[in-house]
């Protein structure tokens, strides 16, 4: 049994040696990463809410956020002023980044993406940290996202904003649709019944003294 695999484990370096060797020229030629790499994260800050909710899902806790509350006038005359989170600060600790995407995932409104960008290497692990201005940049090299599937259905969030979608989107979605709809029908109903006075039985005759 060993001697077998000592012939196999020969006869594939014989193989080998026949063959002309394939050396990646890097960095003059680029390789060809596959799509949907992790390389480096990217921040659209006009996006961003200031919800934490990147910062606080992060198993490493590599991402700094820092935010100030800003008054604003009401919306209407008499109304109440208004206040609104303004991002002061995001940065991100590479050198501490596992790439598990859970930030991008979590986010709710689409402030942060992958790039395919990985050369960033720095001699100062002090350098990882980027802070907002430097992951503004890395949005430039986003690439944009893959065409949906021939066969794939409507998203969820119209499907569930528009009935007519939902026949379209089949038996299911449209079970679910009208699920939704005879809900939505029940509450008002019993909202309304309970905003009625509640009625008063007609006095018997003679009852009165």
């Amino acid at each position: 049994m060993a001697r077998l695999g000592l012939a196999q484990g020969l006869a594939t370096t014989f193989r080998r040696l026949t063959r002309r060797a394939v050396t990646a020229q890097y960095p003059d030629v680029k390789p060809a990463l596959p799509a949907r790499s992790r390389g480096v994260i990217a921040l659209t800050e006009e996006n961003c809410t200031v919800c934490m909710l990147c910062a606080r899902e992060c198993p490493d806790w590599c991402i700094y956020i820092d935010s100030h509350k800003e008054e604003l006038p009401p919306a209407t005359e008499g109304g109440r002023p208004r206040s609104r989170n303004v991002l002061d600060r995001f940065a991100i600790d590479f050198s501490l980044c596992m790439y598990c995407s859970i930030c991008i995932d979590v986010c709710p409104f689409d402030a942060l993406h992958w790039s395919p960008e990985f050369e960033y290497a720095e001699l100062d692990i002090r350098d990882l940290v980027h802070e907002r201005d430097r992951l503004r940049e890395w949005m430039w090299t986003v690439p944009p996202p893959a065409p949906v599937d021939s066969g794939a259905g409507p998203p969820p969030e119209l499907t569930s904003a528009r009935p007519a979608d939902a026949e379209a989107a089949g038996p299911t979605g449209a079970r679910a649709a009208r699920t939704r709809t005879a809900r939505a029908g029940a509450a008002r109903r019993a909202q309304a019944d309970s905003t009625q006075p509640d009625a008063v039985p007609p006095a018997e005759p003679g009852a009165a003294g």
